[in-house]
């Protein structure tokens, strides 16, 4: 009798699970043609990450209010605060250790298929790195970038796209937040300049 009651607590909390966690992958429609075209030819390996890691639709406990950015660098994940407890949820890649950023900041910019300088500090460290890349698939910024700023001065971190989309889940960027070029897109469209992104 006891090992049936555990069996049914068991089953229960996983439906719990599934009902509270919906997998809820970044629609096609988010694309516009030059998206497509220029996702079509990308030169590194159309790779996918686990399921776990494509967005979903979960519940949200938090106090931060509709609208809001939120990152856990800890479990590796970006979410989106909607209205009645719910949030979409993004596998990301973030900062290892050592280099991330905490703290709350705004949206200062925001760029399509950016260009990419690498910084002085992220030169010293890789000095075989080009020092501009090109908007397109190979650059390492992606499709978007979101700029973050704090008392209206650039951090020099970003939540961004990747050409490495085999690495979201770990922590190996320079600080940065990488996402796949598909949900930064879809991030891109629903969060405006002056958004309030907290980094955990």
């Amino acid at each position: 009798m006891l090992l049936k009651k555990l069996v049914f607590v068991a089953i229960a909390l996983a439906l719990g699970g599934c009902i509270s966690d919906t997998l809820d992958p970044t629609p096609d429609s988010a694309l516009k043609p030059r998206d497509k075209k220029l996702l079509a030819n990308a030169p590194y390996l159309n790779h996918k990450p686990g399921e776990g890691w494509l967005r979903h639709i979960v519940d949200y406990t938090g106090k931060e209010k509709s609208g809001t950015v939120v990152i856990d660098t800890d479990r590796k994940f970006l979410y989106l605060v909607l209205d009645s407890g719910k949030a979409y949820r993004y596998g990301v890649t973030v900062g290892e250790e050592g280099m991330s950023w905490r703290g709350t900041a705004k949206v200062g910019k925001k760029t399509e298929w950016p260009e990419w300088t690498p910084t002085g500090d992220i030169l010293k460290r890789m000095p075989e790195l080009p020092h501009y890349v090109s908007p397109g698939p190979h650059n390492p910024m992606g499709a978007r970038a979101l700029y973050l700023f704090q008392d209206n001065k650039d951090t020099l971190f970003r939540i961004h796209g990747t050409n490495q989309p085999e690495y979201i889940g770990q922590a190996i960027s320079s600080g940065c937040i990488r996402m796949l070029n598909e949900d930064v897109i879809d991030l891109y469209n629903r969060v405006p300049v002056g958004a309030t992104v907290v980094v955990i």
